[in-house]
């Protein structure tokens, strides 16, 4: 498969530049530039390499521990379904998880529900 680091790389710097660092919260899911990444790394995908992520925990104004999420079907154990996202069937990618910049932060989709995130937060614990 063919990927265009050259691509990501000129959107990465754009991304990069920007001033503005986002507002964001424990639970609530996002659009994400996750950019092109190596070997079984999660890419964003489409055009602008974007994915929807839960941001699972904060660390600063600047950074937060994000899942990246996937309407894949397959079931797995380090896939947990989370429910419905924009009218698809979402799972958490336990095993991407991640720290990222605010400034990939493109859009807030939702909040998943508390009880959920727990399940995810406790699933997350278990692999550590």
């Amino acid at each position: 498969m063919h990927k265009d680091f050259d691509g990501w790389n000129t959107s990465k710097k754009r991304i990069h530049k920007k001033e503005e660092n986002k507002l964001y919260h424990a639970r609530e899911i996002w659009w994400c530039y996750l950019g092109v990444n190596i070997g079984f790394e999660q890419d964003g995908s489409e055009i602008e390499h974007r994915r929807p992520v839960l941001i699972l925990a904060g660390l600063s104004a600047h950074t937060c521990f994000a899942l990246p999420l996937t309407t894949a079907p397959t079931n797995h154990p380090m896939r947990p379904s989370i429910g419905n996202i924009n009218g698809k069937k979402a799972r958490a990618l336990l095993s991407q998880l991640r720290v990222i910049d605010t400034k990939r932060l493109v859009r807030k989709i939702g909040y998943l529900n508390q009880e959920t995130f727990e399940h995810i937060r406790k699933a997350v614990k278990d692999l550590l």
